[in-house]
């Protein structure tokens, strides 16, 4: 559908997914921060940052229809799963809500790819 247009796509689903991705990882991080093992989530930490990242450029790269939203979208999936393992690596609600959201949107960004 896009902002321009009124019908519903294959990117757009794409582009709310990674939206809402983002936004868990960066909710997830601060959560993360105020754990009392925080020096055991390192890694995650640093996963939820590159998965935050990548998911607000994917949205960029689909919004202006680029010729690498495609590549961009298949790495963005990879970025996707491997924070959804990092994730569940972790009980707390936070970290597996973000886990799950991290999935769905690998789910569709490997969709928007294919």
């Amino acid at each position: 559908m896009g902002v321009l247009s009124t019908s519903p796509t294959n990117m757009d689903h794409c582009i709310e997914a990674c939206v809402k991705c983002a936004r868990a990882c960066e909710e997830c991080s601060v959560a993360c921060l105020q754990e009392p093992d925080v020096q055991a989530r390192v890694k995650c930490l640093q996963t939820l940052k590159d998965c935050a990242e990548i998911c607000l450029q994917s949205v960029a790269y689909m919004a202006r229809n680029s010729v690498f939203a495609t590549q961009h979208c298949q790495l963005c999936a990879a970025i996707c799963e491997a924070c959804a393992v990092e994730c569940e690596m972790f009980k707390d609600d936070h970290c597996q809500e973000c886990a799950k959201i991290c999935r769905e949107c690998a789910e569709v960004c490997r969709n928007m790819a294919s």
